[in-house]
């Protein structure tokens, strides 16, 4: 497939000293003493509103008190992808316990119109080939994300066990039954040999914490929350027609706002777009699946499109290798193979190699800022949508209506970067540059608790492992795991996401390898007739020096980014960064762990059983 662009600048035509100093200016005036601080957990009156569901009805059920094998803590693509594995595992008593009232996890709260994935549906949704399902287009739609995360716990056998509308308020190792308690708001005792926290990356909504918010006396919610019975439309026909006359604020401008603000800009009244940093967003070419070429499949055609995809989107394509993704994720890649095999495809150090790398990645970055001038008339408007850093510091986005929605007369963008935020809200709206602007409707396209610390995300006040042990004490400094997945001291407990892995890989992907690994513990432990499954601490601290002597220093580029949940909004010490950089790669991470399933021992843990004890 040739999917080259043809107006991408040469380096000639930059001035790349200049950029850069123009880059870290653009970081400095966004970054805030407090980090993500200025973001707020939901309390009070908003703390029901995330903690409700708009979506689903809650049912009434009884408390349920029992003994189980594995307790899943969600039910997206991560909980189900673990429940997939442990049945390949024979072990099949378990629940999936999630807050939503079905399965899909993010993509059963997010509803907003015109959400889609932003990366080749061919790739992030997993095990496509087991299902012989096939996404209807490249960028698939919510709603048949959701559908498709229903049809895998439909086949998986996963939905009869499932607890919907339940949040977990406390998980707490019993030594005496070698059991955990899992307590949760419906006033279960789930009584599980093993848990898995399968919360995934985007579970937790966040607020920006405004001055004045509790005052605004309008309508608000976050857009995992939207309302369709306030702005009309629905999840699948995103009609908003409701919004008529109404004035709308929405407040950010990443992945989810680039995909909203079209629609809200076509149905309200007024809409203002409050704008801190601007994304880098290309066209979006989403042409519906090819029959002929579904037809074309061969077994494996998933996994190597996936290593495809990951070969372009994190660092270099092999010499000669087609991009089958020909989006924006592998722009910089693929135009750099370009180059090399003009070139001859020479044999250059790593850090020639990457010097090149950084030389397109300006050359990308300039393209997407002449875009905005192409598409956006109002020359001071496009000047505040223009993205001053590297490529990777805000995630890569598309979409083909978001910019010409601004040369609309009733769309404003706001840029609130001189106050490094929203300045204050009043009960009639929001204030900006000494302005106040009266809106009815007040949106937060704020996202989510990413690289937060561990408590903020997961919203349980107690994990506590053997002898009371706190995770949150246990990790105070970061993760310390084996092979990313369990920890010493809370034994028969997993984790998934991305927490000390190689995370070179789609998130899909690592959440299926994770699931792949700990569903084999489990099962192992099973098989062994064993009562306790446990890290030990001195696995845990070989695994741990192991990614220490294998990692890809990124603090540099990471510090030198605007601030964005990728650095903890600019945070110097990430405990939590979204991606550690692993210097083999994720194919020998990946190998890594099948190597260890092959070895008699299984070093790094311990299986414990009565006899063992007495």
């Amino acid at each position: 497939m040739i999917c080259q662009k043809t107006n991408v600048p040469a380096p000639e035509e930059l001035d790349i000293p200049a950029l850069k100093a123009k880059y870290i200016a653009e970081r400095d005036k966004r970054l805030r003493r407090e980090g993500g601080e200025q973001y707020v957990r939901p309390t009070g009156d908003f703390s029901d509103n995330y903690a409700h569901d708009p979506f689903t009805p809650v049912a009434t059920r009884d408390p349920i008190v029992e003994d189980l094998d594995v307790a899943i803590l969600g039910a997206g693509f991560s909980g189900i992808l673990a429940g997939y594995h442990l049945h390949k595992q024979g072990v099949s008593n378990v629940r999936n316990i999630d807050h939503a009232g079905g399965f899909g996890g993010v993509w059963y709260w997010n509803r907003y119109p015109g959400v889609q994935c932003d990366n080749d549906a061919y790739c992030y949704l997993p095990l496509l080939e087991e299902t012989g399902y096939l996404p209807s287009k490249k960028f698939s739609d919510g709603w048949e994300i959701q559908a498709y995360c229903q049809k895998m716990a439909t086949d998986f056998e996963l939905v009869d066990k499932a607890l919907f509308h339940t949040l977990v308020e406390s998980i707490t190792w019993d030594e005496t039954i070698k059991r955990w308690h899992v307590k949760t708001s419906r006033g279960d005792d789930l009584r599980a040999r093993f848990v898995v926290m399968a919360g995934g990356v985007m579970n937790m909504p966040k607020l920006p914490g405004i001055p004045g918010i509790h005052d605004f006396k309008g309508k608000m919610f976050h857009t995992s929350r939207w309302e369709h019975d306030y702005t009309g439309g629905s999840w699948t026909q995103p009609v908003l027609d409701k919004l008529k006359d109404k004035r709308v604020a929405i407040v950010g401008t990443g992945a989810t706002s680039v995909q909203a603000v079209p629609y809200l800009g076509k149905y309200a009244k007024q809409l203002y777009v409050l704008q801190r940093t601007p994304s880098n967003i290309d066209e979006r070419p989403n042409p519906p699946t090819d029959p002929d070429w579904a037809a074309s499949l061969k077994p494996g055609w998933q996994q190597e499109r996936m290593a495809n995809f990951h070969r372009g989107a994190q660092q270099f394509f092999l010499p000669g290798e087609p991009d089958q993704i020909c989006d924006i994720w592998t722009e910089i890649s693929r135009n750099l193979n370009i180059e090399l095999e003009a070139d001859g495809n020479p044999q250059l150090p790593i850090e020639e190699l990457l010097a090149r790398r950084d030389v397109v990645d300006f050359q990308v970055m300039e393209r997407l800022r002449r875009r905005v001038d192409e598409q956006v008339t109002d020359k001071e408007t496009a000047e505040i949508l223009k993205p001053w850093f590297r490529f990777m510091c805000k995630r890569p986005l598309s979409n083909n209506d978001y910019y010409p929605t601004f040369n609309q007369p009733n769309v404003k963008v706001i840029d609130v970067s001189p106050t490094q935020g929203v300045e204050r809200m009043t009960e009639k709206g929001f204030v900006a540059d000494g302005v106040e602007y009266e809106v009815d409707l007040f949106i937060f396209a704020s996202g989510f608790e990413v690289t937060s610390d561990l408590k903020r995300r997961w919203g349980i006040d107690t994990v506590e492992g053997e002898g009371g042990l706190s995770i949150y004490e246990h990790w105070t400094n970061g993760p310390s795991t084996l092979h990313g997945v369990t920890t010493d001291k809370f034994p028969g407990m997993f984790y998934m996401g991305y927490i000390q892995g190689a995370t070179n890989s789609s998130t899909t992907e690592q959440f299926g390898r994770q699931a792949e690994h700990l569903a084999f513990m489990i099962g192992e432990t099973v098989r062994r007739g064993a009562d306790k499954f446990s890290a030990t601490a001195e696995g845990v601290a070989g695994y741990v020096q192991h990614c220490r002597d294998n990692e890809v220093d990124m603090s540099e580029f990471q510090q030198g980014c605007t601030p964005s949940y990728f650095n903890n909004e600019g945070d110097k010490e990430l405990k939590w960064a979204l991606f550690k950089g692993y210097l083999p790669g994720w194919d020998a991470w990946r190998d890594m762990l099948a190597d260890w399933r092959k070895t008699p021992d299984l070093p790094g843990v311990a299986f414990e059983t009565r006899e063992t004890v007495s």
